[in-house]
């Protein structure tokens, strides 16, 4: 008699079964976590860029009109000044950053 050693069809196929079901499970729960780890990612963003500001004026003694003084500046990399989630930011009359939320 031949000793087979192996996995059968069967055996395979159950195996296959389980990992996707757990496949399943896993890829709802991690795109909800996407967009909680990429608002926190514009909050903190939002924190760096306050602090750039107020380099700003210390440095120049006014604050910047808009994100384009800080990029010319080299305050901020120019062409990044975005959240991670994609929106935009601006910078009142007082110096404060916001988020400007798309519709």
């Amino acid at each position: 008699m031949k000793n087979n050693k192996g996995f059968t069809l069967i055996e395979m196929l159950i195996v296959l079964l389980i990992i996707t079901v757990l496949i399943f499970v896993a890829i709802p729960n991690i795109t909800k976590h996407s967009r909680s780890i990429n608002d926190k990612g514009c909050e903190a963003f939002i924190t760096m860029v306050q602090g750039q500001v107020q380099a700003y004026e210390l440095e120049k003694h006014k604050l910047p009109q808009n994100v384009d003084d800080l990029e010319a500046e080299g305050y901020l990399i120019k062409n990044k000044s975005k959240c991670p989630n994609g929106n935009e930011i601006s910078i009142d009359s007082d110096g404060k950053v916001t988020e400007v939320k798309r519709p």
